[in-house]
């Protein structure tokens, strides 16, 4: 079992340390192992934890309610073993370096999985662990993006040839490209037929894209400016929401 160090963890989820230490002692929401030098080391299970945590106070959950929710959902056994499994099997496929046999086991997953737990508990899993493996070839991360996005555009492609709701999803300052498309996917399996803006931008202006409905991605909680600013142009008549990714 790998073990992260607080830092690790904070890097990679994208928060503070300190945010980290209060979800611990204050609301017994985290349960991380000591070293023996008495310093927080972290699992895969507490970085699934730390990211459920996350999408909750997105959601809108206060901190201080979300224990209760977290010890109400039951996750069961066998899901969380085949989850495992799936993970386990596609970094085996992955670390063969052969783009062919990747391809394939990734067009598999999405004919047999649900797109959302294929994001959430594969796709996003196998990719924080090769981010935080630092002996992973740069190179076998870049790969697995790359045929993430050829996924993704085949499936924007199918969707466009069934019913749906034109959208265009434009990342608003993010830094992670690849989970924007993979939204991208996510919506384009509930009703939507999605284009994406492949660059993300610092202050997306809807006036630029008149009658046409528009989701902003930012991969976090939207910061007070952000929330603002969406409040100010659906008060203006735009189509624009944010997408959270529930």
């Amino acid at each position: 079992m790998t073990l992260y160090s607080i830092g690790e963890v904070a890097e990679r989820c994208a928060i503070n340390p300190v945010t980290l230490r209060a979800w611990q002692r204050r609301y017994g929401l985290l349960k991380p192992q000591r070293s023996e030098g008495g310093h927080r080391q972290f699992d895969d299970e507490d970085i699934e934890r730390i990211e459920e945590i996350k999408r909750l106070i997105k959601s809108g959950v206060s901190v201080g309610k979300v224990k209760a929710l977290l010890e109400a959902r039951v996750i069961t056994t066998h899901d969380h073993d085949m989850w495992q499994s799936q993970q386990e099997e596609l970094l085996t496929v992955l670390r063969l370096v052969q783009p062919a046999k990747l391809r394939a086991k990734i067009a598999t997953l999405g004919h047999e999985i649900p797109v959302d737990t294929l994001i959430d508990h594969i796709f996003i899993p196998v990719r924080q662990c090769l981010n935080l493996d630092k002996n992973t070839a740069r190179a076998m991360s870049s790969l697995f993006d790359g045929l993430l996005i050829e996924y993704v555009v085949q499936c924007l492609a199918d969707a466009r040839n069934k019913e749906g709701k034109d959208t265009l999803m434009i990342g608003w300052d993010i830094e992670d490209r690849l989970r924007m498309w993979l939204e991208a996917c996510r919506l384009s399996q509930h009703g939507w037929r999605p284009d994406v803006l492949a660059d993300p931008l610092d202050a997306p202006r809807p006036e630029l894209f008149p009658g046409q409905h528009i989701f902003v991605w930012t991969g976090k909680a939207l910061t007070l400016r952000q929330q603002e600013q969406l409040e100010h142009w659906q008060k203006q008549g735009y189509a624009i929401k944010f997408h959270s990714g529930e």
